[in-house]
């Protein structure tokens, strides 16, 4: 009798860890997520449409998540779950929002990135709910009210000075062929730096190094700002590093340190190569809002 009340009261627990345990974020496949069935395959496109050529234009990235419930999180705790598992907006620029509508629990909300608060502040993403995406909820018209809440969400957007879709990319990709090569440059600094160096003198030698090394960051990531930080780098570890050298031998991997640190990865945008969607990097921090109908 013993062991079968503890069999009922080992289902009861699993049956109510089940029952609170988190809804689980779902896969972003596009730009419109929609796990209730809501929006037909018509409707979804022409939002993924709208949402793709703003991003083109703008570099801002939107997403739309229909989810049927939250519970047992309030949509707000669950929204940040999707952002920083999304990671919707561009790195370091963190120009990404997502529209959330938990459908059974009839609530909705905005989540935005650090660097769109400025212009989707809680008042302006409150206003657009309860004003433009609720009253067509009320009536039954989900795909009338995303739309129409999209489309007021990219006009405060395009409002907002952020970096050029273009300009962002060709940093981006500047930088990741910058520290995809930074090995090969702090060898050849190591190497022909000090041939440079024992030929030309010390100073000359250094200031031929870092020519070097500028145009060969130029020539490779086509980017004569960060070719000239690189070699202002290997200038100074040049005239350094003799010693440096004499002093323990330390120095090869302190200067390979600092040359190849900080060599995270960068997203290089929105869609792979396959034609998949991701999010960009960008980051939040609980800023927007959230509202009912």
């Amino acid at each position: 009798m013993k062991a079968i009340k503890a069999c009922l009261l080992a289902l009861l627990l699993c049956w109510s860890a089940v029952a609170l345990a988190d809804v689980a974020v779902p896969a972003l496949t596009g730009r419109v997520v929609d796990q209730t069935a809501t929006l037909s395959q018509s409707e979804q496109a022409s939002l993924d449409s709208t949402l793709r050529d703003f991003e083109s234009r703008k570099g801002s990235q939107i997403v739309v998540l229909i989810v049927p419930t939250t519970a047992p999180e309030a949509i707000a705790q669950y929204s940040i779950r999707v952002a920083e598992a999304w990671k919707i907006g561009r790195k370091k620029v963190d120009d990404g929002a997502i529209l959330l509508v938990a459908k059974d629990d009839r609530k909705l909300r905005i989540e935005v990135g650090y660097g769109l608060e400025g212009a989707l502040t809680d008042v302006t993403t409150k206003r657009i709910m309860d004003e433009i995406i609720t009253p067509r909820f009320k009536t039954g018209d989900f795909a009338g009210g995303i739309t129409a809440g999209v489309n007021q969400i990219i006009k405060v957007v395009d409002g907002e000075p952020l970096p050029a879709p273009d300009e962002w990319k060709g940093n981006s990709n500047a930088l990741d062929q910058i520290m995809e090569y930074a090995p090969f440059l702090l060898f050849g600094v190591l190497i022909f730096g000090s041939i440079l160096r024992n030929i030309f003198g010390r100073l000359f030698g250094s200031l031929v190094t870092g020519g070097l090394v500028t145009a060969v960051v130029w020539l490779v990531a086509g980017s004569l700002l960060f070719g000239g930080i690189l070699g202002a780098v290997a200038f100074f570890f040049t005239l350094i590093s003799e010693a440096l050298m004499s002093g323990g031998g330390g120095g090869g991997r302190r200067g390979g340190g600092y040359i190849g640190g900080g060599g995270g990865s960068w997203s290089s945008g929105s869609s792979s190569s396959s034609g998949g969607f991701s999010g960009g990097g960008g980051s939040f921090g609980g800023g927007g809002a959230s509202g009912s109908w």
